[in-house]
């Protein structure tokens, strides 16, 4: 099975990109309006941070889960028990950017986000009668004026040869968001499971943009939209020494936003990070 490529200027996109959100949990995108020049020189950019002692002054806030989180306080995906293969910066508007970075990421932040509301307007377009009256205020709304989406700069470093056994660089899970709105990473490596317990490549050709189910969608829609399992595994010979840049934005509702009836964004949230182990 291949994952098909939607032309986001095609006059049926927003029908594919439901139908195939419906029966792998992704959508891949090309022709869409992120330009590819900035992604390019965010992922420059950031490389060089990481690559500096300057990232440990912005080490992660445990309140407020901003900042710079080491592999040493990585995430360990759910069911795991070893840590991811990475390192990570928590974007926020309102939280601490270097300055030289500033400007550029929030431009993307923006950018992004406002594809994502035509996104997720897609979205509910498309979902059938029944489960467009689960949802408890528009898709698109949810996101309006909230404090919550996460910018993540994601950095896999390269591998050294005495990784812990069992570890990859982002082991098998599913996101806690609505969408996840991701420009194809710098290298390959992204695999999502399909129904038969398969892992299938998806799409990584520079340029294309990869969009991803959360739990908070599958939540509110009462299931039919799946959040689906993925990882990133680790690359092999001579690609060992290369670093992976990805660049996830992850859309939240505000907090007060009512996902169902055993949910709000804020207690799904909670939830989640503490199976995470990244909040108490």
């Amino acid at each position: 099975m291949m994952m098909q490529v939607v032309d986001y200027r095609h006059p049926e996109a927003a029908q594919q990109f439901v139908a195939s959100l419906r029966e792998t949990g992704f959508g891949v995108l090309k022709n869409h309006p992120i330009q590819q020049q900035l992604v390019e020189s965010i992922y420059q950019n950031w490389q060089k941070f990481f690559d500096s002692e300057e990232k440990y002054d912005y080490a992660f806030d445990p309140k407020k889960q901003d900042g710079y989180f080491s592999p040493q306080i990585s995430e360990t995906a759910k069911g795991h028990k070893e840590k991811d293969i990475k390192e990570y910066y928590h974007v926020y508007p309102w939280g601490r950017i270097p300055q030289s970075l500033k400007e550029e990421i929030l431009d993307y932040y923006q950018k992004a986000s406002s594809l994502a509301q035509e996104l997720l307007d897609w979205v509910e377009k498309y979902s059938p009668d029944e489960v467009s009256k689960l949802y408890h205020e528009p898709l698109s709304n949810m996101i309006k004026d909230t404090p919550n989406t996460l910018l993540r700069v994601l950095h896999y470093p390269p591998l050294q040869g005495d990784e812990q056994p069992g570890a990859i660089r982002a082991a098998a899970h599913e996101d806690i968001n609505l969408l996840t709105i991701l420009p194809a990473a710098n290298e390959p490596g992204l695999q999502v499971q399909l129904n038969t317990g398969e892992w299938m490549d998806v799409p990584s050709d520079f340029g294309n943009l990869i969009i991803n189910i959360g739990d908070m969608l599958q939540e509110a829609s009462g299931g039919y939209f799946p959040s689906t399992s993925h990882r990133v595994i680790n690359p092999e010979g001579a690609d060992m020494k290369k670093s992976r840049i990805s660049l996830p934005l992850f859309l939240h509702p505000r907090s007060e936003v009512v996902l169902s009836e055993r949910h709000t964004q804020a207690s799904y949230l909670l939830e989640r990070l503490r199976e995470l182990g990244v909040k108490d």
